[in-house]
């Protein structure tokens, strides 16, 4: 039989429109927030081993319900009904600049893209990806942009600090190398003006 404790988290998390703080909860509840946190790992897992449609995550934060990942086809098509509302490949690319490098001035990303991305900044702040964080101290004083807890939302991480490794993404020494042997000619001038023709 459950707790009223147990009850009350899930009473409380069913009505949530954003992940709650295991502290706030904690403060509703009037019990210690290590309680609220063992009961809410309690929960997770005996959802999991009764395979529901649904799950308790910690992200962004705080506790939250949310469908199963493996039902995802099936909330997708009832959600979006035809609608396609994802990011753009340039947004993505500006997104994770931003993630990454934050806080970052709409310049600093403009220069690593290439292009200007005043359009595209301002897409993410109006989905409530990217906010204004601050200003730069320096001259100009530039805004700073950085991640909303909906981007932790979205991606399903607790904290900026679970964001996978850059690493993972570089190619090996071995890889660069390859390329850059492809790039160079071994052949004299000479031997490569005769390849061509001239």
């Amino acid at each position: 039989m459950a707790s009223d404790v147990e009850r009350a988290i899930e009473a409380i998390l069913m009505v949530a429109d954003e992940p709650l703080p295991p502290d706030l909860l904690a403060q509703v509840l009037e019990v210690p927030t290590t309680r609220v946190v063992e009961v809410c790992q309690e929960l997770a897992t005996r959802y999991q081993v009764d395979d529901r449609g649904f799950v308790l995550v910690r992200v962004a934060g705080g506790y939250r319900y949310q469908s199963h990942p493996d039902l995802a086809p099936y909330v997708e098509r009832f959600v979006l009904e035809g609608q396609t509302s994802r990011l753009s490949a340039a947004a993505l690319e500006t997104l994770a600049i931003v993630a990454y490098k934050q806080p970052v001035s709409r310049a600093q990303v403009s220069a690593i893209r290439g292009v200007n991305v005043d359009g595209v900044l301002r897409t993410l702040q109006h989905r409530g990806y990217v906010v204004e964080v601050g200003r730069d101290p320096g001259p100009g004083q530039a805004v700073l942009y950085g991640t909303t807890p909906l981007f932790l939302e979205r991606l399903g991480l607790d904290s900026l600090v679970d964001l996978p490794a850059l690493g993972q993404f570089v190619p090996g020494q071995e890889v660069v190398e390859a390329l850059e042997q492809g790039l160079r000619s071994d052949d004299p001038p000479e031997a490569e003006a005769a390849h061509r023709g001239l």
